[in-house]
C-alpha cells in the first residue's frame, strides 16, 4: 500500500514539474491563462508557471508564413471574366491579439484577401489588370494590412500568382500582338528606306555641288588664262603699232608672217588634206620671219639717246 502511494506521489510530482516548467522554442510565443483569463505571454526560452493556477493557452507561430489565396473568377470593369489567385506573406506581431481577437486566423486572412482581390480587380479594365500587377499588389497590401492590424498581424507582401483571361480573349490578344509587331516592322522598314533615300539624295547633292565648284574653278582659271593671253597680245600689238608708226617695215612683216603661219597651219591640220603643196614663196616667209626676228631684237635693244651737247 505504501509503495502504491509513493508511486502516485512520484507521478504527481512529475506532472507538476512539467506543468510548471515550460520551454518555448524559437519562433513561437505561448500565452498564459490564469483560470481561463489571459495574463501574459511567454517568450522563447524556459519559463515557470504557478502550479494548478496558470496554464498555457495558445501556442502562436511568430515566424513569417505564407497563406494561399484560392483561385476565383472575377469580372473586370469591361465585363471580362478572369481567373485570379495569389499568395499572402504574413507575420504575427502580437501573440495575444492574434490568439484572442480572431478565430481561425489563416481562414480570416484568406477570406479577406479574396474579397479585396475581387474589389480591386473588378474596378479595373482587362488591359490594366494584365499590365499593372504591381499596382494591384500595392492596393491589396494597403487594404489587407490595415484590416489585419487589430489582429496583431503584419502583412509583408501580396503577390498575384496567376491571372488567366478566357481563351477567346487570349487568342484575340495574340492576334493583336502579331498585327502590332507586323505594323512596327513595316514602319521600321519604311523608315530605313526613307533614311537610305535621304542619304542617297544628300550624296548626289554633294556630288553636284562639288562638280559645280569644279566647273566654276575651271572657268575661273580659263578666264584668267585668256585674260593674261589677251594682255600679252595687247602688249605685242601695241609694240608693233608703235614700230609701224615709226616706219619700221619689220613690224608689217610681223603681222604678215603671223597670218601666213596661221593659214599654213590650217592647211596642214585639215582632215581632208592628203597632199600638202608648199608654196613657191616660202623664201618670202623666211624673210618675213627674219624681219620679225630683227623687230624683236630692236624691241629688246632700244636705240641709244644722242649725247647732249654742251
Amino acid at each position: 500500500m505504501f509503495g502504491i502511494f509513493t508511486l502516485v506521489l512520484f507521478v504527481l510530482a512529475i506532472v507538476t514539474v512539467f506543468s510548471i516548467v515550460k520551454i518555448v522554442p524559437q519562433g513561437y510565443e505561448f500565452t498564459v491563462e490564469r483560470f481561463g483569463r489571459y495574463t501574459r505571454t511567454l517568450k522563447p526560452g524556459i519559463s515557470f508557471l504557478t502550479p494548478f493556477v496558470e496554464a498555457v493557452g495558445r501556442r502562436v507561430n511568430m515566424m513569417e508564413r505564407v497563406v494561399d489565396v484560392p483561385q476565383q473568377e472575377v469580372i473586370t470593369k469591361d465585363n471580362v471574366v478572369v481567373k485570379v489567385d495569389g499568395i499572402v506573406f504574413t507575420q504575427v506581431m502580437d501573440a495575444s491579439l492574434a490568439a484572442y481577437r480572431v478565430d481561425n486566423l489563416d481562414n480570416a486572412i484568406t477570406q479577406l484577401s479574396m474579397t479585396n482581390l475581387r474589389t480591386v480587380v473588378g474596378s479595373m479594365e482587362l488591359d490594366e489588370v494584365l499590365s499593372q500587377r504591381d499596382s494591384i499588389n500595392s492596393r491589396l497590401l494597403n487594404v489587407i494590412d490595415h484590416a489585419t492590424s487589430p489582429w496583431g498581424m503584419k502583412v509583408n507582401r501580396i503577390e498575384i500568382k496567376d491571372l488567366r483571361p478566357p481563351h477567346d480573349i487570349t487568342d484575340s490578344m495574340a492576334r493583336q500582338m502579331k498585327a502590332e509587331r507586323e505594323r512596327r516592322a513595316v514602319i521600321i522598314e519604311a523608315e530605313g528606306e526613307k533614311q537610305a533615300a535621304i542619304t542617297r539624295a544628300e550624296g548626289k547633292k554633294q556630288a553636284a555641288v562639288l562638280e559645280s565648284e569644279g566647273r566654276k574653278e575651271a572657268a575661273f582659271r580659263d578666264a584668267e588664262a585668256r585674260e593674261r593671253s589677251a594682255e600679252a597680245e595687247a602688249r605685242a600689238t601695241d609694240m608693233v603699232s608703235q614700230a609701224i608708226a615709226k616706219g619700221d617695215v619689220n613690224a608689217i612683216n610681223y603681222f604678215v608672217a603671223q597670218k601666213y603661219v596661221e593659214a599654213f597651219g590650217k592647211f596642214a591640220d585639215s582632215p581632208n588634206q592628203k597632199v600638202l603643196i608648199v608654196p613657191a614663196e616660202l623664201g618670202s616667209l623666211a624673210g618675213s620671219i627674219a624681219g620679225v626676228t630683227e623687230l624683236i631684237k630692236a624691241a629688246g635693244n632700244p636705240p641709244a639717246k644722242p649725247p647732249v651737247r654742251a
